[in-house]
């Protein structure tokens, strides 16, 4: 099929900066947080290289790859694109935490 390209379903987390400029799981005003799903997509740029990885979606959030799976092609509308991954990482400790939410 023309056009078609490998989708993989990325669950991840809206991240933030602290003021020493670390990366760290965004939480609400209880101290919670939620995990959420997105997609590579037919003009995402960069590449995935891992758990961990931050990407930006394209609504600009910053988000770190907690898990990933691949989807099939005729699939992948079940899932919102992501803009492009970015070369920065999510501490391991941030990442511990957020993988803990995962069931």
């Amino acid at each position: 099929m023309k056009g078609k390209y490998e989708v993989n379903r990325y669950i991840g987390v809206v991240v933030d900066e602290d003021q020493s400029g670390q990366y760290v799981i965004k939480k609400d005003d209880k101290g919670e947080f939620k995990l959420h799903d997105w997609r590579t997509g037919k003009h995402t740029k960069g590449k995935f290289k891992g758990v961990g990885q931050l990407f930006l979606t394209e609504n600009n959030m910053l988000v770190a790859v907690v898990d990933y799976e691949p989807v099939k092609f005729k699939d992948r509308h079940e899932f919102t694109p992501l803009q492009r991954f970015t070369s920065e990482v999510l501490s391991d400790e941030q990442l511990n935490e957020a993988k803990k939410r995962l069931d």
